[in-house]
């Protein structure tokens, strides 16, 4: 792997993240509602459950979900509150430069968000390319965050990051100070906990 790689990698896991730091390829186009209430919900999971199985539909015209990867794959869900926004424009497209982590962990990320595929389509592609399937939980609104137990009070989820093994277990859950980004190391962490 490149210095590049290395150096970003150590900026994305040792400092720290600022509430709202914002990629300039948005420029004004992303809503800042300033700072929120840091956590909204109850969750109703939780470590060594079977995870809630479902399907959404993906940017890539598919339905997706974490059983499409029982007995192949780890599953990192990632939720965020919303497109356009500060810090979930900055959290997604910082996975990119880490796919080889979640590769050498056997696992996939899952993006997903409450918003509806056609606002999901014009977010992402103002980030770039991302390497990971985007579904939308739109309809019936924030059904999949609610039954993980992570849906806000105003409609959005919570910023939450669930990994889910091989055997549909889910073996980690953090739910983040929504004006914060999750940090990078801690998923790492977790993941290495599901590989030898």
């Amino acid at each position: 792997m490149g210095l590049r790689f290395w150096i970003v990698l150590f900026i994305m896991v040792l400092m720290p993240t600022p509430g709202h730091c914002l990629s300039t390829a948005f420029g004004t186009s992303v809503y800042d509602p300033g700072p929120l209430k840091p956590r909204d919900s109850r969750l109703k999971v939780k470590v060594g459950e079977t995870a809630v199985d479902f399907t959404l539909p993906a940017l890539s015209g598919r339905r997706v979900g974490p059983g499409m990867f029982r007995g192949k794959k780890n599953v990192v869900l990632s939720f965020i509150p919303a497109a356009w926004t500060p810090v979930c424009s900055d959290q997604w497209p910082g996975y990119n430069i880490t796919k080889p982590l979640f590769d050498r962990h056997d696992a996939v990320l899952l993006g997903i968000s409450v918003d509806n595929l056609a606002s999901l389509h014009a977010w992402t592609r103002a980030m770039g390319d991302l390497w990971f399937e985007v579904l939308s939980d739109f309809w019936p609104h924030g059904r999949v965050a609610d039954a993980f137990g992570i849906l806000r009070s105003d409609g959005t989820a919570e910023r939450a990051i669930i990994i889910i093994d091989k055997k549909g277990v889910i073996r980690f859950i953090h739910v983040s100070d929504i004006n914060r980004r999750p940090d990078l190391g801690m998923i790492v962490k977790a993941l290495e906990t599901l590989t030898p």
